[in-house]
Parts: C-alpha cells; sequence; structure tokens
C-alpha cells in the first residue's frame, strides 16, 4: 500500500491493542449464539435430509458472526443498505441466520415435493435463489439486506452486485461519497484466485463510470478447492494476491478463533466507509465434508480428513474459551 495516510490509520487501529480488541460480556456471548445458530442449523439438515447437497458451512461457522457484525455496526456508519453476493457455501445459512428467511420456507425446499412439474424439480435452485430483509440492529437502526439471486455459478455475480449497488447509490442520491449501499462480496478461496472476472470487478473498482466506494470482501478459505489442494490450484503464495493489484489491505485471520474474525470483520468495513476502497478478509478454515455433502473427502485427502475428524467444531472451542473466562 503506497498510500502514507492509509498506512497510518492501518497502523493506529492495529498496533496499539495487537490485533486483540477487549470485548465485553455482551457481544461475547452474541458471537457465541450466532456460532450456536450457524451449527445447529447445518447439524439438523446433515441429520433430517442426509445425502441432500447444501454446500454446508461446516468448518466455516465462523462466518455467521463476522456477516453479522457488519449488519449490526453498518448503521451506525451510514450504511443504509447492503448488497450481498455469494456462491453456494453457507448460502442457506446466510439466508437463515442473517437475512431471516423463515426455516419453514428454506426446510421445504428440501422437500421432494417441492414445486412438482417445475424447471429442473427442486435441483439446487434453493442456492442460487435471492432474499431481501430489513434488519435491526440492537441500537433500533435499520438497515435493509439483499443477498443478490446467483443463477451462474461462483464469481459470477462479483459484478452482478456491483452494478446493483451503484444503481441503489444512484436511486438514494449517494453518487458523491457512495457511504450510503455497501456491496459485501463472499468467495471461495479457490474461486477467488482462479476465475478472471474477479480481476476484472476489482480493476473497475476505481474507474468513475463503475466505482461504488469500495467493496467489502470476505474469502471463506477452505484451503481446498472441490479435491484440489492450493498448491496445485495456483501460482501464488495467497488466494487473495490478485487483490494486491488494487493495493487492497488484506486481513488473513484464523476461521477458529470467531473474536479475532469479528475485529477484521470489523476493521475492514470502518476502512471501507472511511477511504471508499476494497478491502479483503482471508478467513482460514476448513470444510467438515466434502465439496457438497454427497462426496468422501477422505477419497482424496485423508490426511488432512483424519485431522478434520478429530477436531472440536469452531462453537465447541469458543465455548470452551467462555467457560474459562468464567463468562458462561
Amino acid at each position: 500500500i503506497q498510500d502514507t495516510p492509509i498506512r497510518r490509520w492501518l497502523q493506529a487501529e492495529m498496533e496499539p491493542i495487537r490485533n486483540r480488541p477487549s470485548y465485553d460480556r455482551d457481544l461475547k456471548r452474541m458471537i457465541l449464539e450466532n456460532m450456536t445458530d450457524a451449527e445447529l442449523f447445518e447439524t439438523f439438515l446433515q441429520k433430517r435430509y442426509r445425502g441432500q447437497k447444501r454446500f454446508s458451512l461446516e468448518g466455516a461457522e465462523t462466518l455467521i458472526p463476522a456477516i453479522h457484525s457488519i449488519v449490526e455496526t453498518a448503521p451506525e456508519l451510514g450504511v443504509e443498505e447492503i448488497v450481498i453476493g455469494m456462491a453456494h457455501r453457507g448460502r442457506l445459512n446466510v439466508l437463515a441466520n442473517i437475512l431471516d428467511k423463515s426455516y419453514e420456507v428454506l426446510f421445504a425446499e428440501f422437500e421432494d415435493n417441492f414445486i412438482p412439474g417445475s424447471f429442473g424439480g427442486d435441483g439446487d435452485v434453493k442456492y442460487h435463489k435471492g432474499f431481501g430483509s430489513q434488519h435491526v440492529n440492537r441500537f433500533g437502526r435499520d438497515v435493509h439486506v439483499s443477498l443478490a439471486a446467483n443463477p451462474s455459478h461462483l464469481e459470477a455475480v462479483d459484478s452482478v452486485v456491483q452494478g446493483k449497488a451503484r444503481a441503489k447509490q444512484r436511486l438514494r442520491g449517494d453518487t458523491a461519497q457512495r457511504k450510503k449501499v455497501l456491496p459485501l462480496l463472499i468467495h471461495g478461496d479457490a474461486a477467488f484466485a482462479g476465475q478472471g472476472v474477479v480481476a476484472e470487478t476489482l480493476q473497475l473498482s476505481q474507474l468513475s463510470g463503475y466505482q461504488t466506494g469500495g467493496t467489502v470482501h470476505i474469502i471463506v478459505n477452505n484451503q481446498i478447492g472441490f479435491t484440489t489442494l492450493p498448491s496445485e490450484a495456483r501460482s501464488s503464495v495467497y488466494a487473495t494476491d490478485v487483490a494486491k493489484m488494487v493495493e487492497a489491505p488484506i486481513f488473513h485471520v484464523n476461521g477458529d478463533d470467531p473474536e479475532a474474525t469479528v475485529f477484521a470483520t470489523l476493521l475492514a468495513l470502518r476502512f471501507r466507509q472511511e477511504f471508499g476502497r476494497d478491502v479483503v478478509i482471508d478467513m482460514n478454515c476448513y470444510r467438515r465434508h466434502g465439496h457438497n455433502e454427497g462426496d468422501e473427502p477422505a477419497f482424496t485427502q485423508p490426511v488432512l480428513y483424519d485431522q478434520i475428524r478429530k477436531r472440536p467444531t469452531v462453537r465447541t472451542l469458543y465455548m470452551r474459551q467462555l467457560i474459562e473466562e468464567e463468562l458462561l
């Protein structure tokens, strides 16, 4: 990052507290509540609809408190609307626990008789549909949150979200500072490094005809793409290295540390509101099941999945931490 004011701002935010904020009891309990919602949603689906594809968030449940921290804090920073774009991984969890889509409707889409005679039956339509809702934060301020439909796969939705956000900014008269509408993109590590539309969207981010005041990017870094290890999937060291070309700050954070992830996410949000530029969070986590729940990942990564099977869930780890801190 060549811009000295940006470097100084980041230093002032990060170094005095050594990236370790002091969160109060209520916030820690809220993070645990989000983790619980995320984990129980996935484990219910795994038991009730065994063998159905759902592209679960298990191993990356920290994404839910991370996004929740954005929708809670964004209204305090002047954001009136958030436009989210994402692929399959964790989409159902985000619909249920961030956008408050009803469980009844979500579970009905798993039943065999969902819209009989419709094109393609039930298929994976539930991973493609959009949704919108109004979120009221704990201070009583509200923000509209929408998830863009993604009829194609993975990163194709990036430029769609930018177009939607820019149109919404224009409708709100927010074309000077572009702080009222926030584009939020959630990526997979392999797709972020491997799909050209990511680089194209980043290249448009600072052009006057296309800019949207900066995008917050969260990468759910499973450290494995479909069945491919990073060393066989990309030439760069990090999945996020493509974002260096626009000098975006990149925060690498441990997905098994929810407090650190929430801190990185809120830092990214404040950075976007301060400087109107893209910012990236690389959340290192894992995938407890295969690419979808019909795969057996131990066929291609036996050593890795032997470790994953023995590992407690991130919610369990965080709960133990709060018990040790005598907050539970």
